[in-house]
């Protein structure tokens, strides 16, 4: 249940990761186990980053997002439109993000609801105070946690197309997906969990 995820802020250093977790997905449906993944991406240095430690770390966070999915899925991500691929790469962040996905739940999908296109500094400013009044963990946050998890989520939006522009005024958007994908999740998931990304 969403209710006993813990808050967490890794997701400050590990944005949408889009072609990296095509990359990835592709070994996964070859066969190539856990360990074998992590040491290919480490030997082959497929990330194209320059540290053994930021390597591990990207395998890891990927994995684990990819293990929402299963085989189905996963070829779909790799084999689907951009737009399509995107948002299922988006799915799984806010599947194993608490607080992505509730900032999805209560701004975004609500945006998207009331055709209010467009995603204010007040919009975040508002919904991380209500969760530090929600919660002892987010209230023992510093203010740059804050700050850098705004400048993560308006990136992690844009690169999976879900907003227009990174700056001032943000104009939200929905691109046109893939419908049968959408309603194959629904039937394999909680329906809010897609809900959320897609504004249904």
């Amino acid at each position: 249940m969403v209710n006993n995820w813990r808050y967490s802020t890794t997701i400050k250093s590990r944005p949408l990761l889009y072609t990296e977790t095509k990359k990835l997905a592709d070994l996964v449906l070859q066969g190539y186990n856990e360990l074998e993944l992590k040491e290919q991406v480490v030997s082959l240095n497929i990330f194209q980053v320059k540290s053994e430690s930021r390597k591990r770390e990207l395998a890891s966070t990927i994995l684990s997002r990819l293990k929402i999915l299963n085989e189905y899925l996963i070829q779909c991500l790799i084999e689907s439109d951009v737009e399509t691929s995107k948002i299922l790469v988006l799915y799984t962040i806010v599947r194993t993000d608490r607080l992505f996905y509730e900032f999805m739940d209560e701004i975004l999908s609500e945006k998207l609801f009331l055709k209010d296109p467009v995603i204010t500094d007040t919009d975040f400013n508002s919904f991380f105070e209500s969760k530090r009044q929600q919660s002892n963990k987010v209230a023992g946050w510093k203010e740059y946690t804050f700050y850098k998890l705004k400048q993560v989520y308006i990136r992690i939006l844009f690169e999976a197309g879900l907003l227009l522009n990174q700056k001032g005024e943000r104009k939200v958007f929905m691109p046109i997906i893939n419908p049968d994908i959408i309603d194959y999740i629904k039937n394999y998931d909680d329906p809010r969990y897609i809900n959320v990304v897609t504004g249904g």
